[in-house]
């Protein structure tokens, strides 16, 4: 078993990352029980996929399950209501741990409903696509998508623990096993061009399916995460701004495509990480060799990485309008997250949303 800590005095806690840990899943959340009893939180296909394998793991331990509808269109104020009502007719207390069993869009909703319920429950997340176990899952984010945007409300709001198991990626489709490898490229883009070479080397067994490439990047990626959040929990310095390489522009196509399943979020993810690269080499700041190599190597794994192949027609303006309403906006001005080259990502205060619209319109 692999243990990485996310140091936060306190609030420390354990990822635990090992194949087959859903089958011995009671040995960790036995301790949570009240009277014996699980509150577990999912949608429906990981339900079909994985429910059945995480009842036997908790052995005695019973569970109410609560399953809710997949898909992006979750994390919505109907179902966060929906959601709490459910959990508060089942008498979940404070001291509870709720259980987010599923991918980013179960252990964002969860976390919320846990960070909101009776003013912060506590809560288990058990994620089960690569994008949740190597970023969703850690760190605390919780939100749900508004008419205005996406992630636009939440909280931060810790989990006790992290369970993952790489088995239950067997399960995924190769679109979301692809979806999710956006977040991991992300690691050594930012800051560890060596982490990126591996990725470039090892893509293929990865997509394939191959287990020690799958368990080399989670943990890769959940330490490179727990260190960031670690230095800057509540993103106050600026340190963990630079998780969300790509996501400036990604969010703002997921808000064109409706956060439907056109887009999925990875997806979004590296086609954006794709333009804040070539947008950095137009601006200047980076070679466009390094921005090429990029998007080639996005492209290879089968990813979107232009916005054509985003299904996305808008305007420069009204990509840009999107991001108007995005919440890291400062004083009227967005900071944007660009690069000098693999690996030398930075933040800029400086974008001018003008230049982001004219650049985009070129794009199309």
């Amino acid at each position: 078993m692999i243990e990485v800590e996310v140091g936060l005095g306190a609030r420390t806690y354990p990822i635990l990352i090992e194949h087959g840990l859903l089958d011995r899943a009671a040995t960790h959340l036995a301790r949570f029980t009240r009277g014996g009893r699980l509150v577990v939180v999912t949608d429906a296909n990981v339900a079909a996929a994985q429910l059945e394998r995480f009842t036997v793991g908790l052995g005695d331990i019973a569970i109410e399950a609560i399953v809710l509808p997949p898909g992006e269109t979750t994390k919505s104020w109907a179902v966060l209501e929906e959601l709490t009502d459910q959990l508060l007719d089942l008498g979940v207390e404070r001291s509870d741990r709720i259980v987010a069993l599923g991918g980013g869009v179960i252990g964002d909703l969860v976390g919320f409903a846990a960070a909101i319920l009776k003013r912060g429950c506590g809560f288990v997340q058990v994620p089960t696509s690569l994008l949740a176990q190597v970023d969703s899952s850690v760190g605390g984010k919780t939100a749900i998508n508004s008419r205005a945007g996406k992630n636009l409300v939440g909280a931060f709001h810790q989990p006790d623990l992290v369970l993952i198991d790489p088995a239950t990626l067997a399960t995924l489709s190769a679109r979301e096993l692809r979806s999710g490898y956006a977040e991991v490229v992300k690691y050594g883009l930012i800051d560890d061009p060596a982490f990126f070479a591996w990725c470039e080397a090892n893509a293929p067994a990865l997509l394939a399916g191959d287990t020690d490439a799958l368990t080399h990047a989670i943990a890769h990626s959940v330490r490179a995460k727990a260190r960031v959040v670690a230095a800057d929990e509540r993103e106050t310095t600026g340190t963990r701004a630079l998780l969300n390489l790509g996501h400036t522009f990604g969010h703002a196509l997921e808000a064109e495509t409706c956060f439907s399943d056109t887009l999925l979020h990875g997806e979004a993810v590296a086609c954006g990480t794709a333009l804040a690269f070539r947008f950095s080499a137009t601006l200047g700041l980076c070679a466009e060799e390094e921005a090429a190599r990029v998007g080639y190597h996005l492209a290879r794994a089968g990813l979107p990485t232009t916005l054509a192949e985003a299904h996305v027609d808008a305007s420069g303006a009204t990509l840009v309008a999107h991001m108007a309403h995005d919440k890291k906006m400062e004083g009227g001005r967005l900071p944007f997250l660009l690069a000098h080259g693999i690996g030398r990502t930075f933040l800029a205060r400086d974008v001018a949303l003008a230049d982001v619209a004219r650049f985009l319109d070129a794009e199309r």
